[in-house]
């Protein structure tokens, strides 16, 4: 059973993030959506390319101790 949010429903969803949040403060939350949004896509797009924290952690460790 899909979501189905018309006009009405998104009138209020905004009303209680405008109150919840306030006024100054959506921008900054549109922007880190906007990156979360990328970021996933981008992962998603290519998940073999970049390294997991794990391994940057032990590269780091190793450039570390060898020098």
């Amino acid at each position: 059973m899909p979501i189905r949010l018309g006009p009405f429903e998104l009138i209020i969803v905004l009303v209680i993030v405008v109150i919840i949040f306030g006024v100054g403060r959506l921008p900054e939350i549109g922007g880190a959506v906007g990156k979360a949004i990328s970021e996933f896509r981008d992962a998603a797009d290519s998940p073999g390319e970049k390294e997991t924290t794990s391994e940057a952690a032990e590269a780091t460790e190793e450039e570390t101790t060898s020098a």
